[in-house]
């Protein structure tokens, strides 16, 4: 659907909190109006996305974000530019998706890797839900994934429904339904043989939540069945959470891509545009968000991968796994957002360059502005939550959570900087930092945090 369209057809222009910020109906924010792009292509032309920077420049803040789940949002928009800021992206010729997120992986057909191309699956259902009438009876949340797996795995990304390619006992190529959760939580309820079944049970299960009413998702399924338990915690089994998309990697059709991912999923639109020229100058053909916060680039050959590489190096978007900004989210903070206590993504950086060791790989740092947590909702391994007594320290939480320990916002790098040292120090040979962390006691770590920030 064209942006001029999408306008069209939205009764107010604007979304209550909760809801998705789609392009025709953006969502305030502590920094203004926020919107989220999925272009129907995918992916964006080089030129394209340089477009789209200088209208977030000129319509917005000129901060642009990949999300967790491969969503490019603007922020900064106000209700007035908001408007021409679609009607901007409906003049580059982007179409971008509405309704029911239905989401593949961003390589879906061109990862050598994948047990099945889950693109004719996607569409068999899009055009299912449309023709049953269920867009308009089903909340803005409710969302599908199908996972062809391979290097695009979509395991971290939570959904009401889950559609996973599996190889059967007999070798033959088969779908596996789920329901609520990521790969880890989702409630498994059968494996189907085929893309029809496949569909037939996805449009029956999004009518089931629909009957239950507009605000329901795929667990209340679960919670109407009495004999069925909702999963809440995650399984003692790790699962693979995929292959990181990251580096250069080849693909079908004799095509390379090249994932860099933005740091802290955000930067600036000049700094994009400048990414975006870049690949304009080497003739790349396009540009895909992808889960993770990552964007990736489709090339002919791997010499423009590698040079595009070194430009994205040059602006400070990470390009390997290991990178500890990747362990980190953080939100605008102050002074960006009314809504922060202290300068969220300042600090972020600061302590993924002063404490890298910390994030090896195995922890999750939160640091959010307020009790929101609007950049990390779920659980992280140690977050940092500003507020009106000061900066708190959560342990295995969320920053909705009440913190363990509060210190003097002024003092929020110092009172971390302890914390660090002192698992450091702690930590025994041959063990994670996470492991370090869960077999230090709470009230030390909490001591630490606070003795630091004074």
């Amino acid at each position: 659907m064209s942006a001029r369209a999408a306008l069209r057809t939205s009764a107010s222009g604007f979304s209550r909190r909760g809801a998705c910020p789609a392009l025709f109906a953006p969502m305030q924010t502590g920094d203004g109006f926020l919107v989220r792009l999925n272009p129907v292509t995918g992916g964006l032309a080089p030129a394209q996305l340089a477009a789209l920077c200088d209208a977030a420049h000129v319509h917005g803040n000129g901060i642009i974000e990949v999300t967790a789940r491969g969503s490019v949002q603007i922020r900064g928009l106000t209700e007035g530019s908001a408007t021409l800021f679609a009607q901007a992206v409906d003049r580059l010729g982007i179409s971008v998706r509405t309704g029911v997120p239905v989401q593949t992986g961003v390589l879906a057909g061109l990862d050598p890797d994948e047990i099945a191309d889950p693109t004719r699956l996607a569409d068999m259902i899009r055009s299912g839900i449309a023709e049953a009438g269920l867009e308009g009876r089903l909340g803005p949340k409710v969302s599908v994934v199908i996972d062809g797996g391979g290097r695009t795995a979509l395991d971290q990304v939570a959904a009401d429904i889950r559609l996973t390619a599996v190889v059967t006992d007999t070798g033959a190529n088969a779908w596996q339904v789920a329901i609520a959760g990521d790969s880890r939580i989702a409630r498994r309820l059968g494996i189907v043989p085929d893309e029809s079944a496949a569909c037939k049970a996805t449009l029956e299960l999004l009518s089931a939540i629909s009957a239950i009413g507009l605000e329901a998702r795929a667990r209340d399924l679960l919670v109407a069945d009495r004999h069925v338990a909702v999963p809440r915690d995650r399984p003692e089994d790790d699962v693979d959470s995929g292959a990181s998309l990251l580096g250069i990697a080849n693909l079908r059709k004799n095509l390379v891509a090249l994932g860099v991912a933005l740091p802290f999923g955000h930067t600036t639109s000049r700094l994009m545009r400048t990414f975006a020229e870049a690949a304009t100058n080497l003739a790349i053909g396009d540009i895909r968000a992808a889960p993770g916060r990552t964007l990736v680039a489709v090339c002919d050959t791997a010499a423009q991968a590698q040079v595009l590489r070194k430009h994205a190096t040059a602006l400070g978007f990470p390009i390997s796994p290991s990178d500890p900004r990747l362990s980190v989210s953080a939100c605008p903070g102050a002074p960006d957002c009314a809504s922060g206590h202290l300068p969220a993504r300042r600090i972020a950086a600061e302590i993924a360059r002063e404490h890298g060791e910390l994030l090896d790989g195995s922890v999750h740092l939160h640091v959010s502005g307020c009790a929101k947590g609007c950049a990390h909702p779920g659980i992280a391994t140690l977050t940092m939550v500003g507020g009106e007594a000061g900066t708190g320290l959560v342990i295995d939480g969320t920053a909705r959570d009440e913190p363990l320990e509060i210190s003097n916002s002024d003092s929020a790098r110092r009172a971390f900087a302890n914390v660090a040292r002192l698992v450091s120090a702690q930590r025994q040979a041959n063990e994670s930092i996470a492991q370090a962390i869960q077999r230090i006691e709470v009230s030390v770590l909490a001591e630490a945090f606070g003795q630091g920030g004074r």
